[in-house]
C-alpha cells in the first residue's frame, strides 16, 4: 500500500494537490466573478477598451492570421491592432494590410520575442496605450475576453492578466490522432489552470509562474522594465513572467472565467513534439537564467521542478523497467528462477500499482475535464492519454539535458503547420 501511495503522489504531484486546495479555498472565500465585475468595471482604475493595444507577431501565418485579426476587430478598432510580420515569405503581411490595421514588416526573421520588442518600440505602445494584449497569430478571443479581463486591472497592484487558454475544438479535429492530441491539450489546460494556477494567483501568495504569451495582457508601463528579448532563450513568456516576479513589479492575476481565448494546438505527433520540446526548453532555460533568486516564488518553482523531474523519471525509466522485467519473467521463468531466486514478482501488487498509481488518477483528470467542458469525448480517449504523458516526460527530460548543456537559441522561429481557419 505504501508503494501505491508513493506512486500516486509522484505521478499526480504534491504541488498539484496543494494548489488545488488553495484554489478551492479561494473559490469559497472570494465572491464569484459575475458578482465582482460590476464593482470592478465602475472602479476609476479600470482601463477602457480604447486604452488597449493588440500586438501580434506573425511568421508565415497566412492560414490563420485573417481569423485572428477579425477576432480582434470584433472588440477594438483597426488603429488599435498592430501586426509585426517577422520575415514572412507568404501573404501574412498583405492580409493584415487588407484589414487596415497597423503593420510592421521585419527582415530577417528575428523570432517572436524580437518581433514583439520591435513592435512595442516602433509603434510606441508603452507610451500610447495603458494595456497591451500579446495575441498569437493562431488565437481567437472569446466574445467576453475584454469584458471579463480588463476589469481585473481595476486593482492597481495587478500588472498582468494571464489568459485562460482553451484549445480550438470547433470545428472538430479530423481523425483519431488529431482528436487525441487536441483533447489531451485541452485536458491539460483545464487541469493546470483550475487546479494549479487559480491557487497560485491567490492574493498574498502571488506565485504564478507563467503568463502565457498567446493572449495575455500587461500594463504597458512595466514593459520597458521587462527584458522581452532575453538572449539565448527559445521562448519569451516564461522569462517575462519571471522578470515580473524577480523585480516585484506587481501582481499577476488569473481567473478561469476571465480573459478566455482559444488557440490552435498541434493535431499530430511531429508538431506536438516540436511545440512541447520548445516550451520545456524555454522553461528550463528560464529557470537556469534566474536560478540565483530567492523567496516564496522560487520555493514554488523548485518544488514544481523536483516534482516534474521525479514524475518524468517514473514514466521514462522505472515503469518501462518494471514492464520489461515482468515480460522477461513471463517469457523466461526458469532462467529468472535460477539466476534471481529472490526476485519473484507479485503480480497483484504490480497490477495494483499500475491501476491505482497511474490509470485511475489519470482517468479522474479526464472525468474532471469532461465535467467542466461538457465534452464526454475525453472519456473515450482517456485510455490513450497516459501514452502522451510518456511523450511529455521524455521531452521534458530531453529539454532539461539541453538546458543544462548551456543550450542557447537565436530566437528565430518556424511556425508549425496550421489548419486553415474559415471565419464565420
Amino acid at each position: 500500500m505504501l508503494t501505491v501511495i508513493i506512486m500516486t503522489v509522484v505521478l499526480m504531484g504534491l504541488t498539484t494537490t496543494f494548489w488545488a486546495i488553495v484554489g478551492a479555498t479561494r473559490l469559497v472565500q472570494e465572491p464569484g466573478l459575475a458578482k465582482r465585475l460590476p464593482l470592478m468595471v465602475s472602479h476609476p482604475g479600470c482601463p477602457k477598451l480604447s486604452d488597449v493595444a493588440v500586438l501580434t507577431a506573425a511568421h508565415n501565418e497566412e492560414a490563420v492570421i485573417e481569423n485572428t485579426i477579425r477576432s480582434a476587430l470584433q472588440h477594438v478598432t483597426a488603429d488599435q491592432v498592430f501586426i509585426v510580420s517577422d520575415g514572412s515569405s507568404d501573404a501574412t503581411s498583405q492580409i493584415a494590410h487588407s484589414y487596415g490595421v497597423n503593420v510592421l514588416d521585419l527582415n530577417p526573421n528575428r523570432g517572436k520575442a524580437g518581433a514583439l520588442a520591435a513592435g512595442i518600440e516602433h509603434f510606441q505602445l508603452d507610451r500610447n496605450f495603458e494595456v497591451v494584449l500579446f495575441l498569437d497569430a493562431d488565437t481567437e478571443l472569446a466574445p467576453d475576453y475584454f469584458e471579463t479581463g480588463l476589469p481585473v486591472f481595476a486593482d492597481p497592484d495587478v500588472v498582468a492578466v494571464a489568459a485562460c487558454a482553451r484549445t480550438q475544438l470547433d470545428p472538430a479535429p479530423h481523425g483519431f490522432f488529431a482528436n487525441l492530441f487536441t483533447h489531451y491539450r485541452e485536458r491539460l489546460y483545464q487541469v493546470v489552470q483550475r487546479l494549479v494556477k487559480y491557487g497560485q494567483a491567490t492574493r498574498g501568495i502571488d506565485v504564478v509562474n507563467i503568463v502565457p504569451g498567446f493572449a495575455s495582457m500587461y500594463r504597458s508601463r512595466i514593459l520597458p522594465l521587462i527584458d522581452i528579448q532575453a538572449p539565448g532563450l527559445v521562448i519569451e513568456d516564461f522569462n517575462m513572467t519571471f522578470e515580473i516576479q524577480q523585480k516585484k513589479l506587481g501582481r499577476i492575476e488569473f481567473h478561469p472565467a476571465a480573459a478566455v481565448a482559444f488557440t490552435q494546438d498541434p493535431d499530430n505527433l511531429r508538431d506536438y513534439r516540436k511545440q512541447v520540446l520548445r516550451w520545456a526548453l524555454g522553461f528550463w532555460q528560464t529557470v537556469r537564467k534566474h536560478a540565483s533568486l530567492r523567496g516564496k516564488f522560487w520555493i514554488s518553482v523548485w518544488a514544481y521542478c523536483i516534482e516534474l523531474v521525479s514524475s518524468a523519471f517514473m514514466f521514462c525509466f522505472i515503469l518501462p523497467l518494471l514492464v520489461l522485467a515482468g515480460l522477461a519473467w513471463v517469457l523466461f521463468p526458469d532462467f529468472f528462477a535460477s539466476q534471481f531466486p529472490l526476485f519473484e514478482p507479485n503480480w497483484t501488487v504490480a497490477l495494483l500499482v499500475l491501476v491505482v498509481g497511474i490509470l485511475i488518477p489519470d482517468l479522474l483528470l479526464s472525468c474532471f475535464a469532461a465535467a467542466i467542458t461538457g465534452r464526454w469525448k475525453f472519456l473515450l480517449l482517456a485510455p490513450f492519454f497516459p501514452l502522451i504523458r510518456f511523450v511529455d516526460a521524455f521531452l521534458s527530460l530531453r529539454a532539461l539535458i539541453k538546458a543544462l548543456g548551456q543550450s542557447v537559441s537565436t530566437g528565430q522561429w518556424v511556425s508549425p503547420e496550421r489548419r486553415k481557419v474559415v471565419a464565420a
